[in-house]
């Protein structure tokens, strides 16, 4: 998919197609009063005649209309012009995809950045025009016998700009949105893969790949043998039970002097889940597959980072394994010994992730980061508490959660922050070890976190609670690729607040 911006007048655009806005009540919007009059009248007298009300979402696609150099109008409805919000505006977009890829427009001159949408700039409008235009024509069909393809593609999309000057910054805004795209690409076709193709070795050949695509990057993996050595404990029982060694893979990025500390993403990658001895349900089971999701949004963004080829040092881990009930399985009330020398009472073994986590957590101290972001598909309870809508956020350092949130409201990949107050450490005393690896079900989501917070203490930390993010159930199912957008669009903010220092 080929994308660009111009700044151009309507009327003088020859294209397959070209894209204007209607509000309500059939009320063109300024490009299309400008068509109106090249046409002598011939959209409002179709909007007159009720053809089209303006409400989100609606299409109405034109062949031949009088005066126009392009072969198609395609009139998008979007609303009352007045309450045009970022959400109703990446609908409209994604409706637009659709419609285009549907109908045989290759390539289509798109003015939907000029519509204005409330508290959003230019940069943010084409950016995310060229993220949404991604996720519409996404599809997931390695694995499929027949490809169900499209005939006639859209391969090519023009975001015109009202004026020239913005030009440098539609084309910044193509740079990383397009590197965003690609990075969620990345992370939903590793997510999405079935888990007899996606166990940790897999994830480790993917870090591997990275490598070999950038000078920038290198590559560390770490079996179970150099676990034992490390005495990551927790690590190695949560994977003692599967035929698939437990690996975790180091992703080393360099954009900047070695002096830097660097910035640290963790991605929990149980590449399945069934519980362990403690056994899941056997419903929706197979979605366990994306219990992966942290690793996969760590993947996905360090391969953004690496195309937008930003100054600054990050580290990616792949915390890869898998968690199976065999004879050689962990069992509730094992007691494990981390990484840290703090040991854990295992009362549930569905209360892997963070055991897995703990270890990783206590490993990357070596990098004297300044900072540590762990990214997890940890707690069914983070879904009860902000739905499929927000990411769970919680940290012991507020500068971290502050900039975080700001990346999320930037990116429109949403996320909220809970509490991780010392009251709540007092639910994971144990009377057989330091602490137990549940809380019990008040605040789940938030027990997970003082969980991780006790192996945490050298470095700024946040964790990023993903459950309810990372994929989507039903008939759309498949993962989101979420939260690339939000920690590639933190990761932007830190190179340019360092890069100013």
């Amino acid at each position: 998919m080929e994308f660009s911006v111009k700044s151009g007048i309507a009327e003088k655009q020859r294209s397959a197609c070209i894209v204007i806005g209607v509000f309500e009540p059939r009320r063109l919007s300024a490009v299309g009063e400008q068509l109106d009059k090249i046409s002598e009248g011939y959209l409002s007298n179709l909007l007159r005649r009720g053809d089209l009300e303006g409400k989100s979402g609606q299409v109405l696609l034109l062949h031949h209309v009088p005066n126009i150099l392009s072969e198609r109008v395609l009139l998008v409805g979007c609303g009352k012009e007045r309450e045009l919000d970022e959400r109703q505006y990446k609908q409209i977009i994604t409706r637009t995809i659709n419609t285009l890829n549907e109908t045989g427009s290759m390539e289509a001159v798109c003015f939907l950045p000029e519509l204005h949408v409330k508290g959003r700039d230019t940069y943010w409008k084409v950016r995310m025009a060229v993220e949404s235009t991604h996720d519409s024509l996404y599809q997931f069909n390695q694995l499929k016998s027949k490809k169900g393809e499209t005939r006639r593609p859209l391969r090519k999309l023009v975001f015109n700009v009202p004026t020239r000057r913005e030009l440098g910054i539609g084309e910044k805004a193509i740079e990383h949105g397009l590197a965003i795209a690609n990075g969620k690409k990345v992370c939903r076709d590793v997510a999405n893969m079935p888990p007899n193709i996606c166990n940790p070795a897999y994830l480790a050949e993917q870090a591997s790949e990275l490598a070999k695509q950038y000078d920038s990057i290198n590559t560390k993996l770490i079996g179970e043998a150099e676990m034992e050595k490390l005495g990551m404990g927790s690590y190695l029982a949560v994977g003692r039970g599967s035929e698939n060694e437990s690996i975790m893979s180091l992703i080393e990025y360099k954009g900047s002097h070695d002096e830097q500390a660097p910035i640290v993403l963790v991605g929990k990658g149980l590449t399945f889940d069934t519980g362990g001895i403690s056994l899941k349900p056997g419903a929706a089971m197979d979605e366990m597959k994306y219990d992966m999701g942290g690793a996969a949004s760590v993947l996905g963004t360090m391969h953004a980072l690496a195309e937008l080829n930003l100054p600054i040092n990050v580290v990616g881990v792949l915390a890869g394994c898998e968690n199976m009930p065999d004879g050689r399985a962990y069992r509730p009330g094992d007691v494990l010994t981390t990484m840290s020398g703090q040991t854990v009472e295992v009362l549930n073994t569905d209360a892997e992730g963070r055991l897995v986590l703990c270890d990783a957590l206590t490993y990357v101290e070596r990098y004297n980061p300044e900072a540590v972001i762990d990214v997890a598909t940890l707690t069914g309870a983070c879904v009860i508490a902000l739905g499929h809508h927000a990411t769970g956020l919680m940290s012991t350092h507020n500068p971290l959660a502050h900039d975080l949130l700001n990346a999320s409201e930037h990116s429109g990949d949403r996320a909220w922050r809970l509490p991780v107050w010392d009251d709540y450490q007092e639910q994971l005393e144990s009377p057989f070890a330091d602490m137990a690896n549940i809380g019990g079900r008040p605040a789940g989501s938030i027990t997970a976190a003082c969980f991780l917070s006790r192996f945490t203490r050298k470095y700024n930390w946040a964790h990023l609670d993903i459950a309810g993010t990372a994929w989507q159930s039903g008939k759309n199912k498949g993962s989101t690729g979420r939260p690339v957008p939000l920690l590639t669009q933190y990761l932007i903010e830190r190179a340019e607040t360092q890069n100013n220092n």
